[in-house]
């Protein structure tokens, strides 16, 4: 009887929590409604936020930012920056110098890998961006999430959150580590009561170890959400079935809805997680999420592209891909934006990244309201040859090669391979979670829609005279894994780098395959 009395309890508890969370976060609703009708108007006063905040640091004086009074000068005072370049001002911030960048003392920085090489960035997060752009985003997932479907039991459960790790006793006992880890660590206390793993499994650094802690916790729990990179999630999905013994997720988590995801284009996984999670009352919420802001939530279901965050502290400017191909670094603001047209993303962030080249190119998909899709990367690509070939085509061509040989994969990475003095071919390492029947109709598949979406490729194709046919290097033995875990990029942000001009990371993968052929040999004799 008083067993009966403490669950009718707890689930009323259940029931009053779920409203409260719910009124909470719907409250976002009309903030996100005025920055979609005055767009420009929110742009301006985050604008001349952040001018007046940087007037107050080093950076500001040495740019004048006190005679800076409009979006031209500000164009005019402020070179457009990547990484490298803003590395010695973020240098002095780690080494304990205040207002260098953004006023007062920083002492968290998110640390991701380079796009050019193994060297890690270290973004920094200042108290601002934490508030009013990570937490922000995070409520207004919800809150847009709701607004697709209103009858959502969503915090009845616990979320399944995966992230990376932290260093806490790094230089100037600085916060170093990937971006979800810190704010793993910075959470207010309702959302860390609402989440599994603990904090000290979730922040822990040996991923074997950690993704079994995070299984065994989270197996017996009333699991409604998930949050992190398809990849890793796939993998903790596949270990929590393993050492459950259930089916499938749904028979183990009947109540969950919601999986919140960003950081790699989710079609070649959809599958998967459809196979894993057969329920109907399954949703799928896309972000873009980057360490150096959060810059957009998909805010309709079915997807049409994601919403453009414009209140998050952020500024933002658009290069045109043609242009910044040609040289001309003559950026535009939201004001002067066109539908289809490919621009690199420029962001200023209350951060203190000054016109930061973050590296991804977008189009919008709507300008009423501004929402956007990634095309790719201004540095991910391939062309060795002049096939201009780029991660959002070879994203749709390994996509729908799998849905038509009835196949998925895990992850993949493509690089040039030199065949003679005149010609070359790209090399596709590929790691299937269900193989096609046929490798070479697989490729073909691929060859060819690849020659639809890209003219550049299709011309170099032409009579094999340039680009040879695509050459396929199955993954069976977690060769990605062990190279992930050698570079020390274990963790749920790190991944794979899709396209590589550089055969550096194929050549290792092949050094990797060689010594399991080689182990494998030694063991039959």
């Amino acid at each position: 009887m008083y067993f009966s009395a403490f669950k009718i309890t707890k689930l009323a508890n259940f029931s009053v929590k779920n409203s409260i969370l719910s009124l909470v976060i719907q409250k976002r609703i009309k903030n996100i409604d005025k920055f979609i009708n005055k767009p420009f108007d929110c742009q301006n006063e985050i604008f001349k936020y952040l001018i007046k905040k940087g007037k107050k640091t080093s950076f500001g004086k040495e740019h004048n930012f006190d005679k800076i009074i409009d979006y031209n000068t500000f164009k005019k005072n402020i070179p457009i920056r990547k990484y490298e370049e803003l590395a010695p001002y973020i240098n002095k911030i780690r080494n304990g110098e205040n207002d260098v960048l953004w006023p007062g003392k920083i002492k968290r920085f998110a640390k991701s890998s380079g796009t050019t090489n193994s060297k890690s960035k270290f973004i920094p997060i200042t108290d601002e961006c934490l508030q009013e752009c990570h937490f922000k985003a995070g409520k207004d997932m919800l809150a847009l999430y709701e607004n697709n479907f209103p009858k959502i039991d969503l915090y009845n459960g616990k979320g399944l959150m995966l992230g990376g790790s932290l260093n806490k006793f790094s230089k100037n006992k600085n916060q170093e580590g990937d971006l979800s880890a810190i704010l793993l660590n910075e959470f207010p206390f309702w959302v860390s009561y609402h989440r599994v793993p603990d904090l000290k499994t979730a922040l822990m650094k040996e991923w074997d170890e950690k993704l079994n802690k995070i299984a065994h916790q989270a197996m017996n729990e009333n699991i409604t959400s998930l949050t992190g990179v398809p990849s890793w999630m796939l993998i903790l999905l596949k270990r929590i079935l393993a050492l459950s013994g259930a089916k499938n997720i749904s028979e183990l988590w009947p109540n969950l809805e919601l999986y919140m995801h960003g950081g790699v284009n989710f079609e070649p996984y959809k599958k998967q997680f459809q196979e894993l999670i057969p329920s109907k009352k399954m949703n799928y919420l896309e972000n873009y999420n980057a360490s150096e802001g959060f810059i957009a939530v998909q805010d309709q279901s079915p997807s049409k592209g994601m919403l453009l965050m414009l209140d998050y502290g952020i500024f933002y400017e658009f290069l045109d891909m043609e242009k910044y191909r040609k040289g001309e670094l003559d950026t535009i603001n939201l004001k002067n934006v066109e539908l289809g047209k490919k621009y690199a993303l420029i962001m200023s962030t209350n951060a203190g990244l000054w016109r930061y080249m973050i590296g991804d190119i977008i189009e919008f998909t709507s300008i009423s309201p501004f929402r956007i899709k990634i095309s790719g990367r201004t540095k991910s690509c391939i062309n060795t040859f002049g096939e201009e070939l780029m991660v959002h085509n070879t994203d749709q061509a390994i996509s729908e090669a799998c849905k038509k040989y009835n196949c998925s994969i895990n992850d993949y990475t493509i690089a040039p391979i030199f065949i003679d003095k005149k010609s070359g071919g790209h090399q596709w390492f590929i790691e299937f979670e269900k193989k096609p029947v046929d490798i070479e109709l697989f490729m073909k598949k691929i060859d060819n829609i690849l020659k639809q979406l890209n003219s550049d490729y299709e011309a170099k194709r032409t009579d094999d005279l340039i680009l040879k046919f695509p050459e396929a290097i199955v993954i069976e033995n977690n060769e990605f894994y062990i190279w992930l875990k050698q570079n020390n990029r274990l963790g749920g942000q790190n991944k794979i780098p899709r396209l590589n001009e550089s055969r550096k990371i194929a050549e290792e993968i092949i050094t990797i395959k060689k010594k399991f052929s080689t182990n494998l040999t030694t063991n039959n004799n």
